[in-house]
């Protein structure tokens, strides 16, 4: 008896049940319904030109440096200052452009320590 009351909730439910139902549905796009028309072209390359400079002095760390460039077009030129560990102040002046490269002229500052020799 058992066996048929299970068959028979079975075969309700079977009949009730709805078909399965997935929120993900599908849609198909095909783009604009109408085609888009562009006038004409826009060329977005805007003229490249920039100046910056910094400077840090720091007694506590010793960092000491600066830097200055500008940019015109192609064409870019600037120079920096570091003190290097040593004591000596590296000095280096440059400019590049689209034809001849880059360029850097390096000078270097060195404060000259006497030395202290013991004669005995």
């Amino acid at each position: 008896m058992f066996s048929k009351i299970v068959v028979l909730v079975a075969l309700v439910g079977a009949v009730y049940a709805e078909h399965a139902f997935s929120s993900q549905h599908i849609h198909k796009y095909d783009g604009h319904h109408e085609p888009v028309h562009h006038g004409h072209h826009h060329d977005y390359y805007t003229h490249p030109k920039f100046d910056f400079e910094y400077k840090v002095s720091d007694p506590h760390t010793g960092d000491h440096k600066s830097q200055h460039e500008s940019r015109d077009g192609d064409v870019v030129k600037g120079y920096y200052s570091l003190h290097q560990p040593d004591g000596s102040i590296r000095h280096v002046d440059y400019h590049g452009d689209h034809h001849s490269g880059f360029h850097a002229d390096v000078k270097y500052s060195i404060h000259h320590i006497v030395p202290y020799h013991h004669h005995y």
